[in-house]
């Protein structure tokens, strides 16, 4: 029987690498993500080079290749860091959760072009992952999203069965699925238009369309995954 000590020790020959050590490794690998970010965020994943991103964060690029395989999988590495900056949907505020499911989406959307100054990167570095074209990255992404679930969606579905706002003949994880998407993917066109005014519209719009609109957003989204 191999006991704990054994177990923690690990097998003959084997050296735990010295704390500061992977302490090191760890802010080298952050510093190169962050660096990354701006590089994918500022030129796009195919316009992005690693020999620029290594050369910001101070390391050679056969560093960067060891802990990232190739370009596919320290992009994944951004999209993960950017998507884990982001607050989840039950960090809304307490008067907030107190009105219930479709409150805080509408809360959510509402506040959406207002953090595209301080989360520009990490937004725009989403988008980017949202819309590959590259399908094993894309493969990977929908992977990660599924595994870790970053927005905290299936808890706020929950959050929402509980209540008596969700319905409750479907499956949860198909409601999962159709909350993420579809306000993700109205996020995105929200996003999109701020950084590109009149993309989505007229530049001349009344200054409250874009509430009307999560109004309307909110009630279609309440018609499809709200009870009868």
């Amino acid at each position: 029987m191999v006991t704990r000590g054994q177990f923690e020790a690990g097998p003959p020959g084997w050296a735990r690498p010295p704390t500061r050590a992977l302490e090191r490794q760890r802010t080298k690998r952050d510093k190169i993500i962050g660096v990354a970010m701006e590089q994918f965020a500022a030129s796009g994943y195919e316009g992005a080079r690693v020999e620029a991103i290594a050369a910001g964060a101070g390391v050679s690029k056969g560093a960067v290749f060891s802990y990232f395989t190739n370009k596919a999988g320290l992009f994944l590495a951004a999209y993960q860091s950017a998507t884990q900056s982001f607050s989840q949907y039950l960090e809304a505020p307490a008067e907030v959760l107190e009105r219930g499911f479709f409150a805080v989406i509408s809360y959510w959307l509402d506040n959406t072009p207002h953090m595209i100054g301080e989360d520009w990167i990490p937004y725009q570095v989403t988008l980017l992952g949202n819309y590959c074209s590259d399908l094993q990255l894309k493969h990977w992404i929908n992977q990660y999203l599924v595994r870790e679930d970053p927005y905290g969606t299936r808890a706020f579905v929950r959050f929402g069965i509980d209540r008596g706002e969700v319905r409750t003949d479907l499956d949860p994880d198909l409601v999962v699925t159709v909350v993420g998407w579809l306000v993700d993917r109205c996020q995105d066109a929200m996003v999109t238009e701020e950084l590109d005014p009149g993309l989505f519209g007229s530049v001349t719009e009344p200054a409250d369309a874009r509430e009307l609109r999560i109004r309307q957003f909110v009630e279609m989204l309440r018609g499809a995954v709200g009870p009868p």
